[in-house]
This record gives C-alpha cells, structure tokens and sequence, in this order.
C-alpha cells in the first residue's frame, strides 16, 4: 500500500495540462464512453491520454476503460490493461482488483478470476460476491456454494448482492435447504432489507426448488412486483402443471395499473412472459387458447416470438396428438427450427405411434444432428410399440456410440452430490446400494411386477 501511495504521488500533474487531459475530464469523458457504450473511442482516447501524459491516468481512468473491455468483451485490450495497472502499481486498489475478476469472468477465465481473487489482501463482501457471480456465470453453481460457505466462515458478512447470487446458486442447483437458510437469515439480521431483487430471488428458489406454495405466499406479501416477479411465478405455476393458476396470474398482471387514473397497465409482460403462458396452455390442453395468446403475443405487444415460443407450441400440438398440425407449423416457421424441436415431434410420434411421420422426422434430425443416439433409439422404440422387431433391432445395431450418461443431483446435510449413470466412485456406494437393495424388497413383496409394454425407457 505505501508503494501505492508512492505512485500516485509520483504521478500528480507538475505542469499545467489541456483541459482535455485533466483527470478529473479525462475521467468523465471515459465515463461517458462506458455509459454510451462507445467501446472504440474509450480504448482511442485512452491510448492517446497514455500516450501524451501519463501522469493524467490514474486508478479510476483504467477502472472505466477495464469497466468498457468487460462490457464489450474486448479480451485483448482487457488483458493489455490489466498489464498496465499492474506495471503501474494499480494493481492493490481493491475495486480495480474487483473489476479484474469480473472481467476475466466474462471473458470465461474463472480459475485466473480465483487467482486475482487469492491475491486481494482485505477481501470485502464485494470481493466475495464477485466471485461467486464469475462461479455462476460459468455454470459453477455448487463451485458458488462452497465459496459462499467460505465467505460465512471468514466471518464476511453478505449484503442483498451476495445473497441474491447465492440464491441464485441454490436455484440452479435445486438446493432448498441453503436456500431456506439464506432465506431465514434475511429476515433475523438486522441490516438486510429484502429489496425487489432479493424477493425475486427468492421466489425463483422456491419455485425451481419446487416449492410453490412458499413462491406464492412470497409473491402475495410482496408489495413491489416487477415483470420478472410476476413472470416468475406464472412460469412457476405453468412448470408445476397448475395452468389455470398461471393464466388467471397473466389476467391480473394485464390488469394491474399505476397510480395515474386511466394510465395503461403498469407492468407489461415480456417475451418470457408469454413462455410461460404458452407453456400453461400446453400442459393443460389448452389448444385454442394458446394460439390466441400466440397472435396477441405479435399483434397487442409487438413481441416477436424466438425458438422457444415457437417449440411451446409445437409442445402444445404433440400434446394434443395433433401431430400432422405440428408438422405444418414447423414447415411453416419463417426461422430455421433446430434439433429440438424436430426431436420434440419425434417423441410425440413414438408416444402415438405416428411410423409414417416419425420416420420422415428421423431423417431430416439425420442431417441437423446426426450424432445424436438418443434419436436411434426413439425411433426403435417406435418400432417396437408396433411389433416391428426387425426393424427396431435393425436400428439398434446401426447405433455407433453410446449417449452421454445421464446426470442426478441430490441435497444431503447442505451438501449436493451428483451421480452420473453407471458411475460408482461415491464415497457413500455401499450404503447407498443397501438402501436401494433394501426398497427393492419392499417392492418385491408387494409383488410388484413391471409391465413389459413399457419399452421407452433405454
């Protein structure tokens, strides 16, 4: 620190400058550029500023521009900076130590994000939050966790930030148990106002977590509700199969107002919003209303649907055994349809036993995915359904590699263990397996005998 303070000293100003490149301007200019995102002429004015008086940059110049490579993704140039604090003694000042991580986290580097993080002297909860953010951001949830375990260990006291990406964690892993005590801990401390974010954090926990009772009760109390808390909770009730509940949600959403008498609806719904609705209308058969709230989608909000609007209602027709109307709607599509959704119509082929479409829906997934197994094998158990046998087996053969094995994940004690198929280096296998022996035989004394139809599974 006292090298620190040497540098900035050394580098005061001794002469009078151009107004252009004084500190105090140079800063608000590169303030500027980060607020309009204007990336190219942030990176020229910077270079120029370095070039022609060095002493004019100080930590909050290169905070901006790192802020600037971070938000348009410029690695070489970040990397370049990064280079620059460090030759000139920046490198301590613990919000440019802060930037770094989220940087090198954008740019998918978590493990040089960690370093920075272990070379922080006096780590924050600002610090720590980052951290865990660049860990969820690279889909490292329970790497998240454990972090997040460690920074309540060093007695580092969260704030609404680090506890709302920590509950972002939980949600991603399905952690109910971290999450409740997060949950519990926002309303016993003293200090911690559970702002918007945190309440639909919250309430994006619960409902991933399964808990829809506890979302709702969340929701109600509520007293702020943004587009995303109200869309949260009707994609909630849709996911949990409750359809009329989220449609009904949708309906009060579209009649909240403002305080402004004969104001328009004070919260609008977004595109996700309208998944979640067509994702109500599928799961409950809804076929007529979900092709309205498709066209209102396009013609009352000007929200133009994207892939997964366009598979919910793909989802909506093989639901509904419409199979040759989710055909023609997908031939229709004025985008390209991916693998998904074609494969989203093969499984309904197989559920009903459509071999004509199923096998004309195999070869076009042939040449959009051709690696993909799991295909073969739907289309085999299509054949076996029918009694086809030669040609399921014909299928079968013809399959080159395996499918990559499935994963599972359970809570036990605050901890999540993954089990992958076919995986057996659990610390815990042997008592595992007693136990799994053990309701095998309560199942076998109610003699319990599978039913030999049932062949979808592989």
């Amino acid at each position: 620190m006292k090298y620190f303070n040497k540098v900035l000293s050394f580098r005061q100003p001794k002469s009078k400058l151009p107004a252009l490149l004084r500190p105090p301007k140079a800063n608000e200019a590169l303030k500027n550029y980060l607020k309009t995102h204007s990336a190219t002429r942030a990176i020229v004015f910077f270079r120029k500023l370095w070039r022609q008086n060095p002493s004019a940059v100080d930590s909050y110049s290169s905070l901006y521009v790192l802020k600037v490579c971070t938000q348009e993704s410029l690695t070489v140039e970040g990397r370049q900076l990064h280079a620059m604090v460090k030759k000139v003694g920046f490198e301590p000042v613990i919000f440019l130590q802060t930037c770094l991580i989220e940087f090198y986290s954008k740019m998918g580097d978590v493990d040089y994000a960690r370093r920075i993080f272990d070379e922080v002297c006096c780590k924050n909860a600002i610090c720590w939050t980052s951290l865990i953010t660049a860990y969820i951001d690279n889909n490292m949830a329970r790497k998240a966790l454990t972090i997040f375990r460690q920074m309540l260990m060093n007695k580092i006291e969260p704030d609404q930030v680090s506890l709302t990406v920590a509950l972002a964690a939980c949600a991603d892993l399905g952690a109910l148990c971290v999450g409740e005590w997060i949950h519990a801990y926002t309303c016993r401390k003293y200090g911690i106002k559970i702002d918007l974010c945190l309440s639909n954090a919250l309430i994006d926990m619960y409902l991933k977590c399964g808990q829809i009772r506890a979302a709702r009760r969340l929701f109600c109390i509520s007293r702020e509700k943004d587009v995303f808390t109200w869309t949260s909770m009707i994609v909630g009730h849709a996911l949990h199969g409750q359809s009329v509940e989220a449609l009904d949600l949708f309906a009060r959403m579209r009649q909240t107002r403002s305080s402004v008498k004969g104001s328009k609806p004070s919260v609008l719904p977004n595109d996700v919003t309208f998944l979640g609705v067509l994702m109500a209308c599928s799961h409950g058969g809804m076929i007529e209303e979900g092709k309205q709230y498709y066209k209102s989608m396009m013609d009352d909000y000007g929200l133009w649907p994207r892939l997964p609007h366009l598979g919910c209602m793909v989802d909506l027709f093989c639901r509904a055994g419409l199979l040759e109307e989710a055909y023609g709607f997908i031939s229709g599509m004025l985008v390209q349809p991916n693998a998904l959704i074609w494969r989203m119509l093969l499984g309904a082929c197989c559920n009903h036993g459509n071999i004509e479409l199923g096998g004309k829906v195999r070869l076009l997934l042939s040449k959009l995915d051709p690696t993909h197994t799991g295909d073969d094998v739907t289309l085999s158990n299509m054949y076996a359904g029918r009694g086809l046998w030669n040609e399921k087996m014909m299928v079968r053969d013809s399959i080159g590699c395996r499918r990559v094995p499935g994963c599972s994940s359970i809570e036990v004690a605050f901890e999540v263990n993954e089990f992958v198929a076919g995986d057996n280096h659990h610390p815990l296998k042997a008592e595992i397996y007693n136990v799994l022996e053990h309701l095998m035989g309560i199942v076998r004394s109610h003699s319990h005998i599978p039913d030999a139809s049932d062949i979808n599974s592989y």
